[in-house]
């Protein structure tokens, strides 16, 4: 190993001593991780779970809420001053002055809620008080993760390999179509090394807005560089027909070094200085956009989810790993947008994302670690009515479709409510992946945030939530007991 990693290793640990120390000795502190793939609603999770907390409403199936244990939370100064604060404030008014959606997140950023509560009965009982950070990221940053162990000339192979996956050939083909131009024996030259890379990244982009829109292919800083546009860190690209050792003074030499340099200065800086130290983690996952895909996009959502677990450093947590090595001891997977079904397919689609996880499930529980699901709405847009088709009742939700949405030959204009029956989930969740669900055949259009109006103190109405308060007892509900 080089000295230069044995030396940041040295470090991480020497932080994470520091950081257990205080947590174990002077003030608990719980650092709970906040990620997903896209569109899978981080940011309304994150922005619903302060409000509940800060308002302190009785939810519930979170014990410390509905027990009336919760004295108080409030938005602290974050420890970290060179992360981003969550713009909660922010986030808040969109979703309940706008009605909109928030931005979606495309770089870290991160709070701290001070939590003031009673102790549960028994010989701890009494006050005390719970320093919560969280950590919110995109998803695509943690599948990076598993470039630190990988090579380029392996990561090249593994990418172009993955153009011959069911569905993929059309969106690949300009793309390959343009590799064929680059001789990665050729001289090193900037313009072309530039030009592949803003080959693959429209590729990138291609698998993104096409129906495989819930899988990701690294590296994810492409498509969210945030500051980093235009650095050479993340100006490379695979190449084909990569033989034997690759000389440095090559176009393969450059896109290997900035292969290497994108995972010195960006992959491993964010799993030592913010990953490593997750005590707890949530896994959002819009499955309903996959199910409605197909297959393909399905067996996409699989494959991405068993590498976000095999990123995650998980494992029961004893005094001296706490000290020394600290690791996630629960991960939760929720399914989002369960308002855009009825109740009655709520409890199937928690069983999809469980079959969906469960190879990964049974590896991360003989770690050591807890792992659950569930489906939630965060923020609920909709409410549960029935439609009648001909002599049959349909069970129907009811909401306001965004402008533009569609349903058949319907268009809605942001404003009128509508009913819509948006299909079902089969009993056995196995059906889903047999194609028993005809891809196009749901209907999920997208519902504005639901109107919140204030009660008569003038003080923030209540935004509704579907098993939003399930997820925060798995997560942080032991922590408050």
């Amino acid at each position: 190993m080089p000295l230069t990693d044995l030396a940041a290793r040295a470090g991480s640990a020497v932080k994470a001593f520091a950081e257990a120390s205080h947590d174990l000795l002077i003030q608990p502190t719980l650092r709970l991780g906040v990620t997903g793939l896209a569109r899978s609603g981080k940011t309304v999770f994150t922005t619903a779970l302060i409000h509940h907390l800060v308002e302190a409403h009785a939810l519930p199936a979170f014990a410390p809420a509905q027990e009336g244990r919760l004295r108080r939370a409030r938005l602290v100064p974050q420890p970290d001053d060179d992360v981003p604060r969550f713009p909660f404030e922010e986030h808040f008014a969109t979703l309940t002055e706008a009605r909109r959606w928030p931005r979606s997140t495309d770089r870290i950023s991160q709070f701290r809620l001070e939590i003031a509560y009673e102790r549960a009965a028994g010989w701890r009982s009494g006050p005390a008080t719970l320093m919560l950070d969280v950590v919110d990221y995109p998803g695509e940053w943690l599948l990076d993760l598993a470039l630190i162990e990988t090579g380029y000339t392996a990561w090249s192979r593994a990418t172009i390999n993955g153009t011959r996956r069911p569905g993929r050939s059309a969106v690949a083909a300009p793309w390959l179509e343009a590799l064929k131009g680059f001789d990665p024996n050729g001289p090193l030259d900037e313009v072309a090394a530039e030009r592949a890379s803003d080959a693959f990244k429209a590729y990138l982009a291609a698998l993104r807005a096409g129906p495989e829109s819930v899988a990701t292919t690294p590296p994810g800083r492409f498509l969210m560089p945030g500051d980093l546009a235009g650095s050479p860190a993340l100006t490379f690209a695979p190449l084909d027909n990569l033989t034997g050792s690759i000389a440095p003074d090559s176009l393969a030499g450059l896109m290997e070094r900035r292969f290497e340099a994108y995972k010195a200065k960006v992959v491993t800086p964010f799993f030592r200085d913010h990953f490593q130290r997750v005590d707890r983690q949530i896994v959002l996952v819009d499955v309903l956009a996959a199910v409605d895909a197909g297959a393909t996009a399905l067996a996409e959502l699989e494959e991405a989810l068993d590498a976000v677990l095999l990123s995650l450093n998980i494992g029961r947590n004893t005094v001296l790993s706490k000290l020394f090595a600290p690791r996630a001891d629960r991960v939760l997977f929720a399914a989002t947008k369960a308002d855009h079904l009825h109740q009655t397919s709520h409890d199937r689609l928690d069983a999809l994302l469980r079959l969906l996880v469960s190879r990964s499930m049974r590896r991360t529980e003989a770690a050591g670690a807890r792992v659950g699901t569930v489906a939630l709405a965060s923020v609920r847009a909709t409410r549960e009515t029935t439609v009648h088709d001909g002599p049959e009742i349909l069970r129907a939700v009811a909401g306001t479709p965004e402008a533009g949405e569609t349903v058949g030959d319907e268009v809605f204009d942001g404003e009128s409510e509508a009913a819509v029956f948006p299909g079902e989930l089969p009993a056995r969740a196995e059906a889903v992946l047999e194609g028993a669900v005809a891809p196009g055949s749901l209907r999920f259009p997208r519902f504005r945030p639901p109107l919140i109006r204030p009660d008569g103190l003038g003080r923030p109405g209540h935004l509704p939530q579907i098993r939003l308060d399930r997820a925060m007892q798995f997560l942080i509900g032991d922590r408050l007991g």
